[in-house]
């Protein structure tokens, strides 16, 4: 799918976002995602942001209202609780124009089965209670997900990123800013930065070298290895790394461990100081030029617009 265009959410007045809670009132999942819209319905007035809460009993009824953004929020810890009305609660938040879960709620809708074909970011304790491996599922390692109209984040502390980024893809880095200084935050970690065990918890007990080969590839941004360097490493033929990549990953390990430093690149660029020829060579480019066009090839932008795009911010 297409990475969603938020920006015209903005046009809506009021825009109507839909928060079902269907965990415990002081979960952290559950906080970080309320507290950060809270504040930016606050700051923008209700006749341009209003955010309505629900548990997932109290709305069925109510036909007659329509949200644009609808998410179903839970602590992991949660997962067993499922609602009994979910059925209904699922044809709410599809009936929105962007619709997901957070924490337990991504497994929720994940078992629906109206996640099929969609990037999702599902919490790492979470992958034992679903087949991670079906055909039909894309489960990632991420911190959160933006695919189309589906919005899914692995809650926890996440969630403060999730909501913030929300935050800034609708009414821009501006409103983001003053968020962030009421709540002390420096820095918003990035759809693409990953859940720290995901990867050890997906396959760590099945596939140790996997884990073992992106733990090397994470450790060393900026002096890369080679792919035959890694997989001497681990103990295992080249051959071997790239189909251990291939069938779990859907990468070679060399396009993976690309994506990776590029995506460093990224967040250097988001929140730092560092010129951008510090941040390539941070991150193991020795030439700007192929930095450039490597960066490019992957998020659409140069890494100089990247870095004019934060300082400036959306208008």
């Amino acid at each position: 799918m297409q990475a969603a265009d938020l920006s015209r959410l903005a046009q809506e007045k009021p825009l109507r976002v839909l928060l079902i809670h269907a965990g415990e009132p002081d979960a952290l999942s559950w906080a970080g995602l309320y507290q950060p819209l809270r504040l930016a319905a606050k700051l923008l007035g209700p006749e341009r942001l209003h955010v309505d809460v629900r548990s997932p009993d109290k709305f069925p009824t109510d036909t007659q209202r329509h949200w644009h953004v609808v998410l179903l929020v839970a602590d992991e810890a949660q997962a067993a609780l499922k609602p009994g009305n979910l059925r209904s609660v699922v044809a709410r938040c599809r009936s929105a124009q962007f619709w997901g879960g957070v924490g337990a709620g991504v497994l929720w809708l994940a078992d629906a089965g109206v996640l099929r074909g969609v990037r999702t970011a599902l919490p790492w304790a979470l992958y034992p209670d679903v087949d991670v491996n079906d055909e039909h599922t894309m489960f990632t390692p991420n911190l959160f997900e933006i695919d189309g109209p589906h919005l899914t984040c692995c809650g926890g502390a996440a969630s403060i990123d999730f909501a913030l980024t929300l935050v800034e893809s609708i009414y821009g880095a501006g409103v983001q800013a003053q968020i962030k200084e009421i709540l002390c935050i420096d820095r918003v970690r990035g759809k693409d930065e990953r859940q720290r065990v995901a990867l050890q918890a997906r396959f760590g007990a099945l596939q140790p070298k996997l884990t073992e080969a992106v733990s090397l590839m994470e450790a060393n941004i900026e002096e890369p290895l080679s792919t035959d360097d890694i997989a001497n490493l681990v103990g295992i033929s080249r051959r071997q790394l790239e189909r251990l990549f291939k069938q779990y990953l859907g990468s070679l390990p060399s396009r993976y461990y690309l994506e990776l430093r590029l995506k460093r690149a990224r967040q250097l660029l988001q929140s730092t100081n560092n010129s951008i020829v510090q941040v390539g060579l941070m991150c193991g480019f020795s030439s700007g030029s192929h930095f450039s066009t490597a960066f490019g090839a992957l998020f659409g932008n140069t890494p100089r617009e990247e870095r004019q795009r934060k300082l400036s911010g959306p208008t």
